[in-house]
């Protein structure tokens, strides 16, 4: 089996400056029989923790939230952190441990968390550095699960084709350099995952998908984008109305409904700590 290369991200610290609101608002959250698959395969302990890396505002800590009796969601924007507060106080959960720092960084008892998610950033982390890491931090039996779903300009539809075209025209004009790269990058998506998993010594790896029917209107596809490190409107700058509305003339034209429909695909790749009780009950998936 294909060993995973290794490359250090060389992501700017403040990719997500301004984009916190629009994360927690235009988000397609993950979908609930992912949430619900997920905690039946990695069967936490009851009331056990959480760590959520690279949390964002939230996205996967607070509706994970009820099933651990701790969270800590650990993200580098200190804005990312204040409106997943703000998310979190809304919905009423109080349980969360909202740290601002780099997930590479954070100081951890050994064994001390049932489960550890990292969810569309393990691409931006020191992946192996950050596996070694969760799976000191992980008690025996405990999962590493890295979630992800593929964005509204990586489709096939009409629609999409319109946005990843604009996407393009208008950051390359803001930005020249923007997304160009001389040296290779980190890895990314679900097979480069499970090696990543295999090769830091996690067993039973594996991924699973899911597709969740969403429906965008001109008004959520900006606010998704302007949620992104590649067209926040701190990138586009002075060109933001415009690209605003060179987008919605092209979407109107592809589509006078306003209405947009994608299948998102979204899925996780779990890894378990081997040791545990966990490792001789058998998986959630498996059959007979």
């Amino acid at each position: 089996m294909a060993q995973p290369t290794y490359i250090r991200p060389e992501f700017p610290s403040d990719a997500f400056a301004g984009t916190a609101t629009y994360y927690a608002k235009y988000r397609p959250p993950y979908p609930a029989a992912l949430v619900t698959d997920l905690l039946q395969s990695a069967r936490p302990a009851a009331n056990g923790r959480l760590l959520d890396l690279a949390s964002g505002p939230g996205r996967i800590a607070i509706p994970l939230a009820g099933h651990f009796g701790e969270v800590w969601a650990v993200d580098l924007e200190p804005e990312m952190i204040a409106v997943g507060e703000q998310e979190a106080r809304q919905r009423d959960v109080t349980n969360i441990r909202w740290i601002a720092g780099k997930a590479e960084e954070l100081v951890a008892e050994p064994a001390s968390f049932d489960l550890i998610t990292i969810g569309d950033a393990f691409h931006r982390l020191d992946q192996q550095l950050i596996a070694a890491r969760c799976r000191q931090w992980l008690r025996p039996g405990g999962c590493l699960a890295i979630l992800g779903c593929y964005g509204i300009t990586k489709g096939s539809a009409p629609w999409q084709r319109v946005v990843a075209d604009t996407v393009r025209h208008w950051r390359n004009l803001s930005l020249p350099s923007a997304g160009r790269s001389d040296g290779p990058r980190p890895g990314k998506g679900a097979d480069h995952n499970a090696a990543v998993l295999r090769d830091t010594g996690f067993a039973e790896v594996a991924g699973y998908n899911f597709i969740h029917p969403h429906e965008w209107t001109i008004g959520s596809i900006l606010g998704h984008l302007y949620s992104t490190s590649h067209c926040s409107q701190r990138l586009l700058g002075k060109n933001a109305p415009a690209f605003e509305r060179d987008l919605e003339q092209a979407l109107l034209k592809c589509d006078p409904s306003g209405r947009y429909h994608q299948d998102v695909d979204c899925g996780y790749t779990l890894g378990r700590k081997p040791g545990g009780a966990e490792l001789s009950a058998g998986s959630a998936h498996d059959t007979c």
